[in-house]
């Protein structure tokens, strides 16, 4: 299974939540920008470590949902969402 990252930057993140329509994981934060809680998909569990900081939200997963990542990334309007696979 890939390990992968899945990184938002906030500054760019403009709350416009295309990405919350293509994976359960991304929801809007209370800061109303869009954030990950991996217990938030209500088909999947899902284990996942996430950091949110003031700039960023980093999340890391081990799963084969890299897919439904990538896609929500490629909604974003302004790009604000990063998916990479990483190595162990």
């Amino acid at each position: 299974m890939p390990r992968y990252e899945v990184t938002i930057e906030k500054d760019d993140c403009d709350g416009i939540f295309a990405c919350l329509t293509r994976d359960p994981r991304f929801v809007e934060g209370d800061d109303g920008l869009a954030t990950i809680d991996p217990d938030a998909d209500p088909v999947y569990d899902c284990d996942g470590e996430v950091t949110d900081t003031d700039d960023r939200v980093v999340a890391t997963f081990e799963d084969d949902r890299i897919d439904e990542a990538r896609q929500a990334a490629a909604a974003c309007p302004t790009d604000a969402i990063i998916v990479r696979e990483v190595s162990e």
